[in-house]
């Protein structure tokens, strides 16, 4: 059996905060979902889901009750998981925890997981960042959730994992039209596509920069590109250029000891 091991990050590592952004690696679905698929919402078969997210909550020392994911609806929506949800899933993007054992969660197939942490206050979070939700303001939602727990902006570390990178993200130019209307300067996470009416989109780049307008001074993004990578990673992007019928999700979760 292929072992489970998520990408984790030095940053992350040195403040001592359990972590992964999970791979195919590991996993027991099999077909179109190929490795530790994690989406409930996906139509692969539930049991493998419920393995592979069983899988994903031992790697990090926990059961799969212990799991706290959202029903994501690509919001700004936070959540705060005060103990575990057993399954629970209410809506959100976004979850913050400040209680030991519970493990904040999100799915992704090219949006931007986040990792968020204040090992001096004892903060930890997880954000679900599309293009939708990092315009929407999640990643702020995210940061003043944590504050309330007694986190500061200033001490929060934050990992973006594995997304879809500018190279693989062609859009339209009326995207990028949106997006400078919507936050002035913006525009600089464009880059001119192979046709005059294209562009290519940096999420990684504008969600750095949302957390750093958010006060958060120490954040990376891990570099991986998920579209591009077929052996480790799910993508949504891919599958649609495909003209597969579905997709696997990706797990990335985070939790205190």
């Amino acid at each position: 059996m292929t072992e489970v091991t998520p990408i984790t990050h030095p940053l992350l590592d040195k403040a001592g905060i359990r972590h992964g952004f999970f791979t195919r690696q590991g996993g027991v679905s099999t077909g179109l979902y190929e490795g530790l698929n994690t989406g409930l919402g996906s139509a692969d078969d539930p049991a493998a889901v419920e393995e592979n997210r069983r899988r994903v909550a031992a790697a990090l020392g926990g059961q799969t009750d212990d799991l706290a994911a959202c029903y994501q609806i690509h919001s700004s929506l936070t959540r705060v998981a005060t103990g575990p949800w057993a399954g629970d899933r209410p809506e959100g993007d976004a979850v913050v925890s400040a209680t030991v054992g519970v493990i904040p969660a999100v799915l992704t197939a090219d949006c931007a997981p986040v990792l968020l942490a204040d090992a001096e206050a004892r903060v930890v979070g997880a954000v679900h960042a599309g293009w939708k939700g990092a315009l929407g303001g999640v990643v702020h939602s995210a940061v003043t959730a944590m504050e309330s727990l007694g986190a500061r902006p200033d001490r929060i570390i934050a990992v973006i994992g594995p997304c879809i990178g500018q190279a693989s993200y062609e859009v339209g130019a009326d995207f990028k039209e949106r997006f400078e209307h919507h936050d002035p300067g913006s525009g600089r996470f464009f880059i001119d596509g192979a046709a005059s009416d294209r562009r290519m989109f940096d999420l990684p780049g504008f969600v750095l920069w949302r957390l750093e307008q958010a006060g958060v001074e120490q954040a990376v993004w891990t570099g991986h590109d998920t579209c591009r990578d077929e052996v480790a990673f799910y993508s949504n992007r891919r599958a649609f250029q495909r003209g597969e019928p579905d997709f696997g999700r990706l797990m990335s979760a985070i939790r205190l000891d």
